[in-house]
């Protein structure tokens, strides 16, 4: 006979993480299952405040309809979404980055029903490692030519290392590979300057590295789950 965790005993467990939200959600998006740290973050004070109901009623309309946008795909796809980079904004201010993963949830007989998933705060870097003296100068190089930050090939250029242990040496510090951390030092850049300046949104955006507005709404949204314009509205 088969023996099934229940879901409660699994959010149970995740609650020894504090650097880890869990969820699961039913076909509609509600939450049937989380642990204490996605209830601390999201402004409550018991599970059973968050328990049936979506995340636009829980994070917000302008957030929490975004997460469930990503809830939809992977229900009507059955695509998993796998370490994706986001930064997180919750309604007690709190702003993290995580690396993300979802996972459509299946019955017995392989119907999906709903989503699964975590968000995993990104590790602070282990610049005691020996890896980062290697690397330690093209991080600064990077951190101090804003606005015109280096590329990755300029980066394993200077170097000498290959795209591949450059990469290796980057998640063994940050977590991250190289693509992934010098999105977060752009978006990093432009949230601050959403938040503590009234600089035109096109003019952070060059400032962030970006070549146009565009570009830089789109990878924004990609990594936030909202635009700047909405992102400075919430986060201020």
């Amino acid at each position: 006979m088969r023996e099934t965790l229940p879901l409660s005993m699994v959010a149970i467990l995740f609650d020894h993480l504090p650097d880890v939200v869990f969820f699961k959600k039913d076909i509609a998006g509600r939450y049937k299952a989380v642990n204490t740290t996605l209830v601390e973050r999201s402004g409550r004070t018991d599970k059973a405040q968050l328990i049936g109901r979506l995340p636009s009623e829980i994070l917000g309309k302008q957030l929490g309809s975004s997460y469930e946008k990503q809830d939809r795909s992977v229900v009507r796809t059955g695509q998993p979404i796998e370490q994706r980079l986001e930064m997180h904004v919750y309604p007690n201010r709190m702003v993290g980055w995580c690396l993300t993963a979802k996972q459509p949830a299946f019955d017995d007989q392989r119907n999906i029903v709903g989503v699964v998933g975590i968000s995993k705060d990104l590790q602070s870097p282990n610049v005691s490692r020996s890896e980062y003296d290697d690397v330690a100068g093209v991080v600064e190089w990077v951190l101090t030519s804003f606005p015109d930050a280096p590329s990755v090939i300029q980066m394993t250029e200077r170097t000498g290392m290959s795209q591949f242990k450059l990469n290796r040496r980057f998640q063994q510090i940050y977590g991250l590979n190289v693509g992934q951390w010098i999105i977060k030092q752009r978006v990093d850049r432009a949230q601050r300057l959403l938040r503590e300046t009234d600089l035109p949104i096109a003019e952070i955006a060059l400032e962030a590295g970006y070549s146009d507005q565009s570009s830089f709404t789109r990878q924004f949204r990609q990594a936030t789950n909202l635009t700047p314009k909405k992102f400075r509205m919430i986060a201020v």
